[in-house]
């Protein structure tokens, strides 16, 4: 089925499978890129927290100091023992200078951790939209900050008095709530640390996936590479070779050479298109060969025509004054005879057969006198004039002439209906053709026999004229040569041979052709004589023009 699609069709499939090939490694490279992408990206923006980690423990670990102090202050001051010693006013206690100056020092400290919880939060809620993967998962540390948020809260709580100074809150208590805030950010960055390690192995699994993928990825390609490859021998490489290897055939002059293609789009079309030129080719080339033959064949007879009319010529002349002197003394010897020999019952015999062979040299005498005549009409140089004539009427005075001719009696002739035929023509040179042809038929037919004459025009604008007749027919070599001087196949054997040749000469200075056909011996003889219907510019106008076999 695909074999049948048209080249455009078969081209978007391929284009499609190169696209398909480019988007699965475009894919495949980007995946391997954006992963190492959000990787980076995620570690970037994760490590930012740490060094606010860092000094969030910082600070928590300062205010330990400063409790520190305030208990190694009231160590050396006596603890509880001193607050005797302090005077209340305004409601409570008045601290001491070096106590209300820890307080104020851990309050500044507090409010640092404050302000650094605050700052890592923010970062914290921004890496979350920055980053993605494993890397982003950031639960525990916000489980650690609301562990982190209580403390300070209770943190603040306790400090909101200075009861804890004066020992009215015990100060074990906030040493514990700042031991324990000290342990909790300090897990802070244990997370990210844990979660880097843990990193480590899901990457490793990554990219082994990755790897995977890039070698499916490259299988495929390669898989639909060769099959586009495949296609493209198939659909396009491997006919387009047989149209150049065919091509080549024929320009080397094998024109029967026909290329062979399955499938039924354009290179198939193609192809069939070439076989068509090329059969076409060989018929033009076939029918041109037969036309030059034929033409060959024209010009050798008219060669042949013209060298026998120039011989005929010369020859007539010579021969026919001594024939004139042999029939006129022939005459002058019977007369003579009559007159000088005396018929008696002895020699009337003899005075027979002499009588008949005087007469029989005056026959033959004059049979040879009627050859020659027929060579000088058939070389003759002449002056031939061409006027409109209606070849129908003609061909009829014709057929009422030769009807009246005794041999021909038992033969019957038959002129077909139809339109008057013009053609401008030489009327006494058209009538001799027309009866050479009709005297032909004639003579090629049996008693009963039938020959047929047509008149008619052709869409080409020529005329036809068409004799046929049910005789003898003709063999292939009798119709090769029937149009040469002095061939005759004529059964009465009294022919010369020059009737035809002088048919073919007149209607070849007509600017006509004739043509025969017969089917071979006992199938009659068909002669058509093509004439062209309206002469040309120079043929309009009455002319004269000498011409020679």
């Amino acid at each position: 089925m695909p074999a049948k699609w048209p080249i455009r069709s078969k081209l978007w499939v391929g284009l499609g499978l190169l696209l398909i090939i480019v988007l699965t490694l475009f894919g495949s490279g980007s995946y391997g890129l954006y992963a190492y992408r959000g990787l980076v990206k995620g570690l970037s923006a994760r490590s930012t927290e740490l060094p606010l980690a860092d000094r969030l423990s910082r600070h928590v670990a300062d205010m330990r100091i400063t409790l520190s102090k305030v208990r190694e202050r009231m160590f050396q001051q006596g603890g509880e023992s001193n607050l005797a010693n302090c005077s209340a006013t305004d409601g409570g206690a008045t601290l001491p200078p070096d106590r209300q100056l820890l307080r104020s020092e851990f309050l500044a400290q507090f409010d640092f951790v404050v302000e650094a919880l605050d700052h890592y939060r923010k970062q914290l809620n921004a890496n979350r939209l920055r980053s993605g993967g494993r890397i982003a998962d950031d639960r525990r540390e916000r489980e650690t900050l609301g562990k982190i948020d209580r403390i300070i809260r209770q943190i603040r709580d306790a400090e909101s008095g200075k009861e804890w100074l004066l020992g009215s809150v015990p100060l074990a208590d906030l040493d514990e709530l700042t031991e324990q805030l000290q342990g909790l950010t300090s897990k802070l960055p244990s997370h990210m640390h844990e979660r880097l390690h843990a990193l480590a192995s899901e990457n490793r699994a990554l990219y082994r996936t990755a790897i995977v993928i890039s070698w499916v990825t490259l299988t495929a390609a390669l898989v639909m590479l060769a099959l586009f490859v495949r296609m493209f021998y198939q659909w396009i490489a491997k006919p387009l070779g047989v149209l150049v290897r065919g091509t080549r055939v024929v320009a080397g002059g094998n024109f029967k050479y026909r290329i062979q293609l399955d499938g039924d789009d354009e290179m198939t079309e193609l192809a069939t298109a070439m076989n068509a030129m090329t059969g076409r080719f060989c018929e033009i080339r076939d029918d041109l060969d037969q036309k030059v033959r034929e033409r060959t064949k024209q010009v050798v007879r008219s060669e042949q025509l013209a060298s026998v009319g120039y011989l005929a010529a010369g020859v007539a002349h010579e021969i026919n004054n001594p024939l004139a002197s042999i029939a006129i003394c022939s005459e002058s010897l019977e007369s003579r005879l009559a007159e000088v020999l005396e018929e008696t019952p002895e020699t009337a015999a003899e005075c027979k057969i002499i009588q008949n062979y005087v007469q029989m040299i005056q026959q033959e005498a004059f049979r040879c006198k009627q050859i020659t005549e027929k060579l000088l009409d058939f070389s003759r140089m002449g002056d031939s004039q061409r006027h409109p004539t209606d070849l129908r009427e003609l061909v009829s005075g014709v057929i009422d002439t030769v009807r009246h001719l005794g041999k021909y009696h038992e033969k019957r002739i038959e002129l077909l209906d139809g339109d008057p035929v013009v053609a401008e023509v030489n009327v006494q040179e058209m009538k001799q053709v027309v009866l050479n042809l009709i005297t032909n038929g004639l003579d090629s037919i049996d008693a009963g026999g039938h020959v047929r004459i047509d008149v008619r025009h052709r869409p080409d604008r020529w005329v036809e004229l068409v004799v046929e007749d049910d005789g003898c027919g003709m063999t292939d070599e009798v119709k090769e040569h029937i149009f040469e001087p002095f061939f005759t196949r004529n059964r009465s054997g009294q022919g010369t041979g020059l009737g035809l040749s002088i048919t073919y000469r007149i209607i070849d200075e007509h600017d006509g052709h004739i043509d025969v056909k017969s089917g071979g011996p006992g199938t009659g003889s068909r002669f058509i004589v093509s004439l062209p219907l309206a002469a040309n510019q120079n043929q309009q106008e009455s002319h004269h023009r000498y011409h020679a076999a």
